[in-house]
Formats: C-alpha cells, sequence, structure tokens
C-alpha cells in the first residue's frame, strides 16, 4: 500500500458548502478509523485543504475522495509520496516490576 498527498484547491464557501461541512467531517472520520486517510489539514484563509492517503493506486484515491460530501466545491491533485515522517506521542513503557 501507498500514501498519497492530496491537496485541494477550495471554491468559495456558499451556504451549500457551509450546510455540508458537518456530513464532511463525519465522513472524514470514518475514513480516519478504517485508516485510509492519515491526516486531514486545512489553511488558515480556508483556500486549500490537504491530506495523506493509504491506497493502492492514484484510482482508489480517486474513488475515496469522490465520497466526500464537499468533493464537487474541491480540485483535487494527488501525489505519490516517497515516505511521510510524522511524530507520534510516545507513551513509556509499562513494567510490571
Amino acid at each position: 500500500m501507498s500514501q498519497f498527498m492530496v491537496e485541494f484547491s477550495l471554491a468559495n464557501m456558499d451556504a451549500a458548502f457551509m450546510a455540508k461541512v458537518p456530513e464532511q467531517r463525519a465522513k472524514i472520520n470514518e475514513l480516519m478509523e478504517q485508516g485510509h486517510i492519515l491526516s486531514y489539514s486545512l489553511a488558515a484563509d480556508r483556500s486549500k485543504l490537504w491530506c495523506i492517503v493509504n491506497a493502492d493506486s492514484e484510482l482508489d484515491v480517486l474513488e475515496t475522495i469522490a465520497s466526500f460530501p464537499l468533493i464537487d466545491y474541491m480540485k483535487p491533485e494527488i501525489s505519490e509520496l516517497m515516505f511521510n515522517n510524522v511524530v507520534s506521542l510516545r507513551v513509556p513503557m509499562f513494567s510490571l516490576n
């Protein structure tokens, strides 16, 4: 399985867009729980959005993002990643002693 960076340019956020935001958030949470999406980030000016997608191919990425409720407001650009370094929280080792 590979990882892909998807950069979305976002269209104008009108009332119809805003009405779909809760549905979009629920879908993203579902895909993250399933391990299909590893990260999801929005630019401060709300013009761009980025996500890291786990998929076997670019076609699989397209199928995943096609399920986004806001996809009609997004223009995606997909890049396959060589690697993706992530800082994770490290929990101290638990000792039974």
